[in-house]
């Protein structure tokens, strides 16, 4: 059955709906009031619809789908390409309903219960960043009175008393006070991040699919728990090296003339699964008493950094595997493809 293609430009207030009637032929360039948005939609035949990925989208697209519509959300740059001339609401609209009708890995919609865990995931992320700017605040500052300190937080723990007993006896005391708070504060950044922890942690033990993955060395409760819910349905993957340059895991391109070279890894997709797969490698490499022969033979005639990345890139293809096959981790476990 053919589906009209619709491109929808989702704002705050606004959203911008660029379509052709397919019974008349006429061009539709309208904007709908938020309230008004999904009552367009309720009563229309099954329509393809295709939204940026963005601030919203995934709420738009659950309730779209809701109606029996299907929902393709796109990067960015990849409707960014489609833009031609001025940018305007209009234009975007325009741009969006061409970019969904041209094959493209769309980004997975996810459940709200996906959802959930990545707004733990980035709350955790902005309490860790406080906690570390108010850390270097508080060491910046003592600087300037002659007190310097190491740069981790034990450091600081273990030098702050002696710290604050010194600078006493000749600062005001309205600034060793507010030191002092500041100093208080940290327990509760450390507290709020442990909750967070417990509560992710009680998920996991509920879902089967992140217990599966957490077998794989370097995968703990952060990167099983961010890579479930960001991955969505891991079948939408072809492969696990899809994942895995979805991930930005894999060398970025070049090439002219029939000559392809390779580059550093490309960076793209979500930089938190990225950093957490990177970590966990590192931690592999650097604490397990076995890494694996396959991980002792790239050490040999490769950096450290490039072999980090290269276990990151192979435990990310476990993980696709792990969750697209419904199989639990083998360690020996050796792939065979069909002759």
């Amino acid at each position: 059955m053919n589906v009209t293609p619709v491109g929808i430009d989702i704002a705050k207030s606004v959203f911008q709906v660029h379509y052709v009637d397919a019974q008349t032929g006429e061009i539709v360039n309208r904007a709908l009031r938020r309230a008004a948005f999904l009552e367009h939609f309720a009563n229309r035949a099954p329509c393809l619809i295709g939204m940026e990925a963005c601030g919203g989208a995934q709420h738009w697209a659950r309730s779209l789908m809701k109606m029996g519509h299907q929902v393709r959300l796109m990067p960015a740059r990849f409707v960014k390409a489609f833009n031609i001339g001025n940018k305007n609401d209009a234009a975007d609209a325009r741009a969006i309903w061409l970019a969904v009708q041209q094959p493209c890995k769309a980004v997975a919609v996810k459940t709200e219960a996906q959802q959930t865990v990545l707004a733990l995931h980035r709350m955790r992320q902005q309490l860790v960043k406080f906690r570390t700017m108010q850390t270097n605040g508080l060491r910046g500052l003592l600087t300037e009175y002659g007190e310097v300190m190491g740069k981790s937080r034990a450091a600081l723990d273990r030098a702050m008393p002696e710290v604050l007993a010194r600078l006493a006896d000749r600062l005001p005391a309205v600034l060793i006070d507010t030191l002092r708070e500041q100093y208080n504060g940290l327990a509760g950044l450390d507290a709020q991040i442990a909750q967070i922890e417990r509560r992710l942690g009680q998920w996991m033990r509920e879902e089967p699919a992140v217990q599966a993955i957490a077998q794989i060395p370097g995968v703990g409760l952060l990167t099983a728990t961010a890579a479930v819910a960001a991955m969505g349905d891991a079948k939408t993957f072809r492969s696990g090296r899809e994942f895995a340059a979805w991930v930005g895991l894999v060398p970025k391109q070049t090439g002219s003339g029939g000559k392809v070279t390779l580059h550093g890894i490309s960076k793209r997709g979500d930089a938190y699964l990225r950093t957490l797969l990177i970590h966990g490698a590192r931690s592999v490499l650097q604490h397990a008493k076995e890494p694996g022969p396959w991980v002792e033979q790239l050490g040999q005639r490769r950096p450290p950094n490039v072999v980090v990345v290269a276990l990151a890139n192979k435990m990310a293809r476990t993980i696709w595997a792990v969750l697209a096959h419904d199989r639990v981790y083998q360690k020996e476990y050796v792939s065979v493809r069909p002759a």
